[in-house]
């Protein structure tokens, strides 16, 4: 999705495997490696916090997404090489065990007999592997059809004359032509703001310019209309240009330490200094467009729907991204007055499905809470230590055990 595509959090948004994308072999020089496979003495115990009906979910959902892809092609974990048609395997063997309704100890059992597991190799400069992990969810924001007040922020649908080509690098240009014919890059989110570049293509009208700017950041959410009714967008295309977290560039002025950055705390800031909203929202450059989409979750980068705590975004040029993960970090505990309480261990089964502009990196995870009001709290303060893992089903040619 955009930033998640962390297209949905704070420091979130396309998830894209391609040859042998998943993470490319270290020199032998170098002691970092994007990827470790463990021995069993060094894997966690593999428990599972959350109910078993979505982890099925999004196993099947993982499945379909494989199915779509050349089975021939080849995925690197750590030394070992796969290719897609085992990496499905690996997710429907996953699947008919979970079916059997199994207990904590079985599946336990289960993965440490038939399966490889592999540890991401967590920030460059971190001795533990650990990885910093947040969170992203659907929010909802009051808005109009029409531009009327209070609604006086505009979203936009995609730019008719926004351009992609073909680049060398098998990737993809994204900009417009000029009065010359010139392929130049798109507008910024400065000038497309301060200048009305994309008048009569607004999608929608929001009310609060930084929840224009969440939204962005989100990739997807909905709108609640004067009527009370509920639209969906989603994310249909960026403007190419970078992300930039302006969460980074509060710390850097000493506006708050980067401990304290979360959207509460960044929301109050631009609300008690208005005068500074514009400069430091247009400080991102990258800039978010979206359509209407249904009532379902929003998809993530491999085309499927996401499951609320199951689903994550990574750097999918850095982590492989086809097969079944396991995430151990913390999450919050919140009152129905959406203050949390406390926080308490995260330790469940999680799947690659989606990607983010500010996922970048072994050291980044982020995670999908959903679109209730613990997502949106979750995901608001999530700026966790943790761990991620990769496995993998046991007995592919080449692959030593």
């Amino acid at each position: 999705m955009p930033y998640r595509l962390r297209p949905l959090a704070l420091f979130a948004v396309l998830l894209t495997i391609v040859g042998l994308s998943g993470c490319s072999l270290p020199s032998p020089e170098d002691p970092y490696k994007p990827l470790h496979r463990l021995t069993a003495s060094e894997a966690p115990v593999f428990t599972d916090d959350l109910h078993i009906d979505s982890l099925i979910d999004s196993a099947k959902r993982q499945a379909a997404y494989l199915k779509r892809q050349n089975p021939a092609q080849k995925i690197v974990f750590g030394s070992d090489v796969y290719d897609n048609r085992w990496l499905l395997f690996s997710v429907q063997e996953f699947l008919a065990k979970l079916q059997q309704q199994p207990d904590s100890n079985e599946l336990h059992r289960f993965i440490q007999e038939h399966y490889l597991v592999y540890q991401a190799g967590g920030r460059t400069e971190s001795r533990d592997r650990s990885m910093l992990v947040t969170g992203y969810y659907e929010p909802t924001f009051a808005g109009s059809l029409t531009k009327t007040p209070p609604f006086l922020t505009p979203i936009y649908s995609l730019p008719k004359s926004l351009v992609t080509l073909p680049a060398p690098n098998g990737k993809k240009s994204i900009g417009r032509y000029d009065k010359d014919h010139t392929f130049v890059r798109f507008w910024d989110r400065a000038e497309i703001e301060n200048n009305a570049l994309l008048q009569g293509e607004e999608l929608a009208f929001l009310q609060d310019p930084f929840d224009a700017f969440l939204l962005h950041v989100q990739g997807s959410g909905r709108i609640q209309l004067p009527d009370k009714s509920i639209r969906t967008v989603r994310f249909a295309g960026s403007n190419g240009l970078d992300y930039r977290s302006i969460g980074k560039l509060l710390a850097d002025e000493k506006k708050m330490t980067l401990e304290e950055v979360n959207i509460p705390a960044i929301r109050a800031y631009l609300h008690d200094h208005p005068d500074q909203r514009q400069r430091i929202l247009q400080s991102n450059p990258r800039f978010i467009f979206f359509s209407w989409g249904d009532v379902l979750p929003p998809r993530g980068s491999s085309g499927e729907p996401l499951t609320p705590g199951r689903s994550i975004a990574i750097d999918g040029a850095a982590l492989p991204g086809g097969t079944l993960g396991y995430l151990i970090a913390r999450r919050p505990l919140v009152a129905e007055d959406g203050t949390i309480t406390g926080w308490v261990p995260l330790k469940r089964f999680v799947f690659p499905q989606d990607s983010g502009a500010a996922i970048k990196g072994t050291g980044r995870v982020d995670i999908f809470w959903g679109a209730d009001d613990y997502a949106e709290v979750a995901a608001n303060h999530m700026k966790e230590q943790g761990s991620l893992f990769f496995l993998v089903k046991k007995g592919f040619p080449g692959v030593t055990q």
